[in-house]
């Protein structure tokens, strides 16, 4: 693999997407910034203005960030199988 093509590959595969994925997730949450940064800076001038859109963005990004980040949940152990000699099965309620 050339440099080049590695440099593209590399970051986007260790998050678990193709560089097409990767570049919609971060083009979409520094379009979402843009706009929470913008509203602030007129909240600034007309404080009536845009009163929670910042900081309402960034708490928005910062839950969306951290359920990408969550490690997926682990799968349920099996039942434990019956004591040799059990007259009673286990059986799922």
């Amino acid at each position: 693999m050339s440099i080049l093509a590695r440099l593209f590959r590399e970051h986007p595969a260790s998050v678990g997407e193709s560089y097409p994925e990767h570049a919609r997730h971060a083009g979409r949450y520094g379009l979402l910034m843009i706009g929470g940064g913008l509203a602030c800076l007129i909240h600034a001038l007309l404080p009536f203005a845009f009163k929670r859109t910042g900081s309402d963005t960034i708490l928005s990004l910062s839950d969306e960030l951290r359920q990408r980040r969550a490690p997926p949940p682990a799968p349920a152990a099996p039942p434990p199988a019956p004591a040799e000699g059990s007259a009673k099965a286990w059986h799922p309620s």
